[in-house]
């Protein structure tokens, strides 16, 4: 029987494409674990490799860009060569080093995961937020040894701001959190947040678009801090971050502006 649902592509056609998100591969549940995973390696090979090979597309954005972009101490390296401020942060798997580390910071730290909040956990999917760390006595705790973890400065926050940066276009989006939840992480309350759209020194964005650039990214959900002194702070870009909830708050154009780029109208 025929699934109507597949269609075929002659990929010469394909002169754009739209990466976020792909689902994994559905693998026959009659295979064996090792079956599985070598059927899920051999898939993502070949299928994923037919589809990277796209070369001549335009792709919003490239997974090989993208993923490398993923990487934090990447994207804060990147953000610092370019002039972007960035908080003080330090990636360590020594309770004895991010002890002392803290200590000589002298002012309130947080804890940030590398990989992102969404995490699996046997079988259930956990979010793990934005932690602040309020005594650096908790650093000496032996499970920091386990594994690789980011700690940076706590940046005192007038507000934030979800800047979406498009080619050379950038879309601003101020997030006022109304909840002590929301101040912390405005992703652990969106109920409680008001949105309004700011102006941003020319100069910032045009040192977020630069910044994408070098990152090999079309497009970059920012996040960024205005300090209690009207100074701007980098906190980190993500290439597949959200976009469509802003639109539906702001009616900020983000969609037009994706199709211009997959579509090659000038900006």
């Amino acid at each position: 029987m025929v699934d109507s649902r597949r269609q075929v592509l002659d990929l010469a056609s394909v002169g754009a494409v739209y990466y976020r998100h792909p689902e994994q591969f559905v693998l026959d549940t009659r295979m064996s674990g090792p079956e599985r995973a070598f059927a899920f390696r051999e898939a993502r090979r070949g299928f994923g490799g037919v589809i990277q090979a796209l070369a001549h597309c335009m792709w919003v954005n490239n997974p090989l860009a993208a993923a490398r972009a993923e990487y934090k101490p990447v994207q804060l390296a990147a953000a610092a060569e370019i002039g972007l401020a960035v908080p003080q942060t330090l990636i360590t798997s020594d309770p004895l080093a991010a002890h002392k580390w803290a200590k000589s910071l002298g002012r309130p730290l947080i804890y940030k995961p590398l990989g992102g909040i969404w995490h699996g956990d046997e079988d259930q999917v956990r979010v793990l937020y934005t932690t602040p760390i309020s005594d650096p006595e908790e650093l000496l705790d032996e499970a920091i040894s386990r594994t690789a973890h980011l700690f940076q400065e706590q940046i005192p926050k007038a507000f934030e701001v979800r800047a979406v940066v498009v080619g050379n276009r950038v879309f601003a989006i101020k997030i006022a959190a109304g909840s002590e939840a929301a101040k912390t992480d405005w992703r652990s309350d969106y109920d409680s947040l008001i949105y309004a759209e700011p102006k941003l020194p020319d100069e910032l964005s045009a040192k977020l678009v630069a910044l994408h650039r070098q990152l090999g990214l079309t497009y970059g959900a920012v996040d960024l801090i205005c300090d209690t002194s009207n100074h701007w702070v980098f906190l980190e870009t993500n290439p597949v971050g959200e976009w469509g909830w802003l639109t539906e708050q702001t009616g900020a154009p983000i969609a037009a502006a994706l199709a211009d780029e997959l579509t090659g109208v000038p900006t």
